[in-house]
Order: C-alpha cells, then structure tokens, then sequence
C-alpha cells in the first residue's frame, strides 16, 4: 500500500509557473505508475498526466500537453507536475495518485490518491 503527500500548490498570475511534489510512503514505489488528476469546482474530475514505473513513458491530458512535464525520483519516491504557462482555467484541486496497474490516458483508475493541493490561477 501507497500513502501520497502532495505540496505546491497556491496561487499564481496567468503565464506563470508551479511544480507540483507528491512524496510516497512505502518501499514499493518505483514499481507504481504515478499520475496527477484534477477536478475544478463544479467539474468532472480531469487526467492530467501520469508516468510510467520506469519514467521513460509519459502521457498527458489535451488541455496540458505542451505546458505541463510529469517526472518521477524513484530514489525519493518522490513525483513531479512542472506547470508552466499557466491559465485561470487550469484552476482546480491538483490529486496524486498511484496504482501498479496502468492504462495510458484518461481511462486509467489508480487506487491510491493523496488528498490534493488547490492551484488558483489569476486572470
């Protein structure tokens, strides 16, 4: 079993830049897909990215590709969402979340799940 802690959040201008970090507990964390989803008020919960075990595949939502990068310290069971570029509409509660089975894009259902961190992005 996996405990996530995700840190990072806050608020941010439009066009400017957060990194995300989500701190696992547990010996087994390198062995896990890793992912980052988020959910706005009022909104279905959204996939924003997720990376493979090894780190060599990444995989991101239509609305982040091209401003957001995934990336994982096995070492520090530790992974990363840099966001870059940011817009008000990528306002919501960001979630880690983790599972050793793994399906490519937005189908992917991870049993494990931090308790998020709000990022607000200012117009």
């Amino acid at each position: 079993q996996v405990q996530l802690v995700e840190s990072g959040g806050g608020l941010v201008q439009a066009g400017g830049s957060l990194r995300l970090s989500c701190v696992a507990s547990g010996r087994t964390f390198s062995s896990y897909a890793m992912g980052w989803f988020r959910q706005a008020p009022g909104k279905e919960p959204e996939f924003v990215a997720a990376i493979r075990w090894s780190g060599l595949s990444t995989y991101y939502g239509d609305s982040v590709k091209g401003r957001f990068t995934i990336s994982r310290d096995n070492a520090k069971n530790t992974v990363y969402l840099q966001m870059n570029s940011l817009k008000p509409e990528d306002t919501a509660v960001y979630y880690c979340a983790g599972d050793t089975a793994f399906i490519a894009g937005s189908k992917w259902s991870p049993s494990y799940w931090g308790q998020g961190t709000q990022v607000t992005v200012s117009s």
